[in-house]
């Protein structure tokens, strides 16, 4: 009967050391989040209330920021992950594929882009300013070209070349006159101007026909002369003097006297309509970047892409500390935990803790009970002395 109430006895003990232990480990880990808010009794707020994460949120929230931008989101951690080579190659693909797909191999129009644009009086407004400028350079040129004389106005290096060509003009004026003289052609206009002439000197001319013989002789007497004369070393260069001197009086002359009779207004006009008529600016615009550049693609790709991309990989590896400071990333992170529910947070540690915080509830009531034993024994033992 004595052993099985020493037995019963360390049992009951052993039995409320583990019930406390237990209860004790759990409130414990229960007050870690409850109560998520302070209680009152009256004007007095009770001890442990809040829980301990919700009293303490603040501090975690600004301690867990500090880890965040110390520990997890490092400028180093950004170069090893995010600023490497082949990032930078993926990077260069994804836009470069982009650049295709939205703009370089788009079906979208010149006219769809100055559409997106808000530009779609562009057309209007690029014919109506080169009307005005082709009008005013026109103009201009009119008084440039019909003020002073035709020496001032006219280019030196095209004076040069008519007066290279004067030599060149009399040689051919003479052979052509050569041609035509011993053409049958020449022969006749020779027999009508001799017939005329001595038909209009009545009988002096019949006089001189006779005197002469027939007309046809006559001819071939003037044909020989003609050509004798033609081909005279004195012709040369009298015709080159004649030509010098008429050239020479045409430097002279004012270049608006000489286009006094000109049409400037229809000349104007034409050029404009022509100028229009080429530009067709609206029907071009009805084209496809791809249409006027197909190599666009290719091209961009090998010369344009990769320095855009490499040029903003090197900005932002140089300015990365000093932009991840202007983030304020643990300001960031104590906001978002400031304003976290209480009970989702709860809810996210019990969820990944559970079983160990069982764990330790089981721990708690078999460390419990195990002081239970040795104050049961402690005590029978003290009660037998």
């Amino acid at each position: 009967m004595k052993r099985l109430k020493i037995v019963l006895t360390i049992l009951f003990m052993a039995f409320i050391g583990a019930l406390i232990g237990g209860v004790t480990n759990h409130l414990a880990i229960k007050m870690l989040f409850r109560p998520h808010e302070a209680k009152y009794i009256g004007n007095t707020r009770l001890p442990f209330t809040p829980g301990l994460i919700p009293k303490r949120r603040n501090e975690l929230a600004r301690q867990l920021g500090k880890t965040v931008t110390n520990y997890l989101l490092t400028p180093d951690l950004f170069r090893k992950k995010l600023l490497t080579p082949v990032m930078e190659k993926r990077v260069e693909a994804f836009v470069q594929k982009k650049m295709d797909q939205y703009i370089l191999q788009s079906d979208k129009t010149l006219n769809d882009w100055l559409g997106i644009a808000g530009a779609t009086q562009l057309p209007e407004q690029v014919e109506e300013r080169l009307l005005t400028i082709m009008d005013q350079q026109m103009y201009d040129m009119k008084a440039k070209v019909t003020t002073g004389t035709v020496e001032e106005v006219m280019p030196i290096r095209w004076q040069q070349q008519i007066e290279e060509r004067i030599p060149l003009a009399s040689n051919f004026v003479l052979g052509r006159a050569e041609q035509f003289i011993d053409s049958a052609e020449g022969r006749q206009t020779f027999q009508k101007l001799i017939d005329d002439f001595l038909h209009s000197k009545g009988t002096f001319g019949g006089m001189l026909n006779m005197f002469f013989g027939e007309s046809d002789s006559l001819v071939g007497k003037i044909q020989r002369e003609a050509i004798r004369f033609v081909n005279a070393p004195g012709t040369k260069d009298l015709l080159d003097q004649l030509i010098w001197k008429e050239w020479h009086n045409i430097q002279q002359q004012p270049m608006e006297q000489l286009t006094a009779g000109f049409d400037w207004d229809s000349v104007f006009s034409s050029v404009t309509k022509y100028a229009l008529e080429q530009l067709a600016l609206r029907k071009r615009l009805d084209q496809s970047l791809f249409y006027y550049w197909p190599q666009g693609s290719e091209w961009t790709a090998e010369h344009v892409t990769p320095k855009v991309v490499g040029f903003l990989f090197e900005q932002a590896e140089a300015q990365l500390d000093e932009s991840l400071r202007k983030l304020k990333l643990d300001e960031l992170v104590k906001e978002q935990v400031d304003t976290f529910p209480v009970a989702v947070l709860e809810d996210l540690v019990l969820g990944i803790s559970r079983r160990e915080f069982k764990m330790i509830t089981v721990l708690g009531a078999l460390l419990g009970g195990l002081i239970g034993i040795v104050q049961g024994i402690i005590a029978l033992t003290l009660n037998g002395l």
